[in-house]
């Protein structure tokens, strides 16, 4: 009965943190190492530039497991991520409009694998934006409205 007990809840664990927020970062530094264990001893496989977002899968003892948008899964020092949110555009070209509405003016246009600041959440209580948008800042300035499902990062 223990044992059973045990296993239900490392199932409840699973399963809480399987249904959590994911955790999304972005590289720091240029170029940042994407290794196959949490160590600078294990065998590079990648190099990031800056402000490439990653999500954060788990940490152990000040490395992170990160996937990124292409789906490659390896090891980062956490001290080579940053607080700041930045969203890669997935697909095909992303209209970034005025508004967070499909009739809105557009702005400008992201091709795919350009990265955009994550402004604030249009979902956010300072925002009366429709659900599924997000306000972003491209580098060169302009802002406006992406639809979510055309980036990675959130």
């Amino acid at each position: 009965m223990t044992m059973m007990r045990c296993w239900a809840g490392l199932a409840a664990l699973s399963f809480a943190a399987a249904c959590g927020a994911a955790e999304f970062r972005a590289t720091a530094d240029q170029p940042t190492v994407l290794y196959d264990g949490p160590s600078s001893k294990a065998r590079p496989q990648f190099l990031y530039g800056r402000d490439v977002p990653v999500e954060i899968i788990v940490t152990v003892e000040g490395w992170a497991k990160v996937r990124d948008a292409a789906g490659t899964i390896g090891w980062i020092e956490r001290k080579a991520l940053a607080d700041k949110r930045m969203l890669l555009v997935r697909g095909g070209p992303a209209d970034v409009r005025a508004a967070a509405e499909d009739g809105s003016p557009v702005v400008f246009r992201a091709e795919p694998n350009v990265l955009l600041e994550l402004a604030e959440a249009a979902t956010s209580p300072t925002t009366t934006a429709v659900p599924g948008w997000v306000k972003v800042r491209h580098r060169d300035g302009p802002t406006g409205f992406v639809r979510i499902n055309q980036v990675f990062g959130l």
